[in-house]
């Protein structure tokens, strides 16, 4: 069994406080993915579960076992780098095997290991080259096949695809997700991307300075962002905001804005009378209409910018004084300087105090 549990992990470089009172359960065979901008602290926690960087305060277990004081060779891990950090005056096959080498693992069964692993990554013709005669991509899955031939408890990926063109790190994005689940490894993979984390991920931990923001399944922090930085992190293209203020009707909540008025049931959220509120919509939750005077729940414009991006086209244009975005179906899509008018379903809005950056949807 290799679960991971972090309990009040903490991490200090001198006075400044990068990590803060860090707790999260991994299952067995799960896959993680730290989600966050740079500087978030999500790359020294990989490296503090590793055993690379030292642990201020809490502590770590693997597999029932607190690893705090253990050197990383002795955690029964494995970690993948951004940089392959491959030896490049030695074969592929030599680079694979230098840690089993060093574990003084008898010959026959290196390269029993060796021709296993590379048989499961592609790599039987590149025995022999250089890391030099490899590609970005082939470079990087010598890097994972080292990694798998110590047959680790758990795989640490820290931002790996980083250096690779978008094709390429869409293939390698594939193979992984194939991989862990051929390997069934407990798997904690770094990003910024979100789409490498909503497309790998079994549960994402998103981060903001230092401490965690949700944890949740991709579709659970898509769906339902627990705060406005969630909201505006998650999502292609960016989640829309309109400042608005509630006020109370009969059947439910008006919202104000400066330039139209939404109308929302009571039963979704929790708001107060002349409460200060964010309200979200996704571009792609924009249904576009012909222009009209109506003034509840539409958003309306004139077209500013229109982005191509293949079967759809994003169209930028400023309402209330905010710049939104709606995405429409490249087909017969508005021309810059053409009126533009969108309905919000309620069904799709989320609501967030101004104040503390809170979902008011209800549980």
């Amino acid at each position: 069994m290799a679960n991971i549990v972090c309990s009040n992990v903490d991490k200090q470089y001198g006075a400044v406080n990068v990590i803060t009172d860090f707790n999260l359960d991994v299952a067995d065979h799960e896959f993680i993915v730290f989600l966050g901008p740079s500087g978030c602290g999500k790359s020294t926690l990989l490296r503090m579960i590793a055993g690379l960087e030292d642990i201020s305060g809490g502590t770590v277990v693997i597999g029932g076992k607190t690893v705090n004081e253990l050197p990383p060779r002795d955690r029964g891990v494995a970690m993948v780098f951004q940089n392959y950090a491959l030896y490049p005056h030695m074969t592929i096959y030599d680079n694979i095997a230098f840690g089993l080498k060093r574990m003084n693992v008898p010959k026959p069964e290196i390269d029993q290991r060796i021709r296993a692993v590379a048989a499961t990554l592609g790599l039987e013709p590149y025995l022999q080259r250089k890391p030099t005669e490899l590609s970005g991509g082939q470079q990087q899955r010598v890097a994972i096949a080292r990694a798998m031939i110590k047959t680790p408890r758990v795989f640490l990926f820290d931002e790996p695809l980083s250096n690779l063109d978008a094709k390429l790190r869409n293939h390698m994005r594939v193979e992984i997700a194939r991989l862990h689940q051929k390997l069934k490894t407990t798997t904690i993979y770094v990003t910024h991307d979100q789409l490498e984390a909503m497309t790998l991920a079994d549960r994402i931990v998103l981060m903001k300075g230092g401490a965690i923001e949700q944890v949740g399944t991709p579709a659970e922090i898509y769906d339902r962002p627990r705060t406005l930085f969630v909201a505006g992190f998650i999502g292609t293209s960016n989640m829309n905001f309109i400042d608005v203020s509630a006020e109370k009707v009969e059947d439910g909540w008006t919202l104000r804005s400066a330039g139209a008025d939404f109308r929302v049931s009571a039963k979704r959220f929790a708001l107060a009378p002349g409460q200060k509120v964010v309200l979200g919509i996704r571009p792609a939750d924009l249904q576009k209409q012909e222009p009209s005077a109506a003034r509840t729940n539409v958003v309306a414009g004139i077209a500013d910018l229109v982005e191509f991006h293949g079967n759809d086209a994003l169209v930028t244009f400023v309402f209330a004084g905010c710049e939104i975005g709606a995405l429409v179906k490249a087909s017969g899509c508005p021309k810059p300087g053409d009126p533009v008018s969108f309905v919000v379903n309620e069904d799709s809005i989320h609501l967030f105090d101004q104040a503390t950056g809170l979902s008011l949807l209800k549980s």
